[in-house]
């Protein structure tokens, strides 16, 4: 081992949105659509929208709430996207400024001060512009030494960036490097689509790593992992820098809602993610799992992705058995919704207090691309 987890962090905003609070925002503009389009709809022009509902969220997702950086701006049908006022350059951004937070709560469970830390990945599905890179950007924010750059690797982002940070290490390019994964996901969702309005949710996360000389008494050895990616459209976002910008917008990501940008924003064929995704997921854990000389039966936990209660729930059983306590596949995405990257590191920031020296779980991302990744972890007390 060269390389361990010394700490994690996790910054969460202060504001919240319910499923009933998004229901009732949405429904007003359903409403209020539907009212506009009367004759067309009565004509056969167009289909009249449908209402959404709690009860439809939390069975379709498992999601009851989601943390968000712009509460009001979402819930106001007339525009129903995040505002996140533009910053001018002397500024630091929004993305960096989360990524700092996140990466402040790790090195101080580290004991760390940012001068120890050689480099700076940022490592997200969702960045705000092409350059100069947010982890530069970080890096000077914090004070940290070395370099930085970004990684974007869609939902696995984090566990991507993770065996990157280890690849650097184990090169002798540093011997402490923060992986952060600063996430604002609504920036990127169609708030007037009712298969899509409630999954996303905003967050930071950051995971210290570093060489084994250096870390503290109590760790986590990563004691293997496994990148996989294969080309898929079935979970798509073309809302970039080539393509967000208006003359007229109001923030950074503006008013997404006008014509031209909506087609521009998350969509996935949600059937077809399913039953492709899961049994990747499945094979790659069961088969590494072998690999490193593992029963799957002693993990303690796994960390998955959190993007769907019912993926979650199948994968654990694909790989545990039917019988399956799902508390050994523990479940944040009812208090964050998806959080893309962030939400394994979420899960494995809340749920890992309890291990014990020698005990054994996984991280375990999966998401667009498609791309997947797995790092088994182990207790060092």
């Amino acid at each position: 081992m060269t390389s361990v987890i010394s700490a994690t962090g996790l910054w969460t905003p202060e504001q919240s949105i319910s499923n009933a609070e998004l229901v009732e925002s949405f429904n007003a503009y359903v409403d209020k659509w539907n009212n506009e389009n009367a004759a067309e709809i009565e004509a056969g022009d167009k289909d009249a929208l449908a209402h959404s509902s709690a009860e439809f969220i939390e069975k379709a997702s498992g999601i009851k709430s989601r943390f968000v950086i712009s509460k009001d701006a979402i819930l106001d049908p007339e525009r129903m996207a995040p505002h996140i006022p533009a910053r001018s350059n002397d500024e630091p951004s929004i993305l960096a400024e989360i990524a700092v937070n996140a990466a402040k709560i790790a090195l101080q469970k580290a004991g760390r001060k940012p001068e120890d830390v050689d480099a700076v990945i940022v490592a997200c599905s969702n960045l705000q512009r092409g350059y100069p890179a947010i982890a530069v950007e970080v890096q000077h924010l914090l004070g940290t030494s070395g370099f930085a750059f970004d990684m974007n690797v869609a939902c696995s982002s984090a566990t991507f960036g993770i065996e990157t940070a280890r690849g650097l290490i184990a090169g002798g390019q540093a011997k402490s490097i923060l992986v952060c994964s600063p996430e604002i996901c609504t920036a990127h969702l169609n708030f007037k689509d009712r298969d899509a309005h409630f999954i996303f949710g905003d967050v930071a996360t950051a995971v210290l790593l570093e060489h084994v000389d250096i870390a503290p008494a109590e760790h986590w050895d990563v004691i293997g992992s496994k990148l996989v990616t294969q080309f898929s459209n079935n979970i798509r976002n073309n809302f970039g820098f080539l393509n967000s910008a208006a003359p007229e917008d109001d923030g950074l990501y503006g008013e997404r809602g006008r014509k031209g940008l909506t087609d521009k924003l998350f969509v996935q064929n949600g059937r077809s993610v399913f039953k492709e995704v899961v049994p990747m997921v499945a094979k790659m854990i069961t088969e590494q799992c072998v690999a490193n000389g593992l029963d799957p039966h002693e993990l303690k936990r796994m960390w998955l992705h959190q993007a769907n209660l019912n993926m979650n729930v199948l994968i654990a059983k694909k790989v545990l058995g039917k019988d399956v306590d799902i508390s050994k596949a523990p479940v944040v995405l009812d208090e964050y919704a998806n959080t893309s990257s962030a939400g394994s590191i979420i899960a494995f920031d809340k749920y890992s207090d309890d291990f014990k020296n020698g005990e054994t779980g996984l991280i375990c991302s999966f998401g667009a691309g498609y791309s997947a990744g797995a790092i088994f972890v182990r207790r060092v007390d």
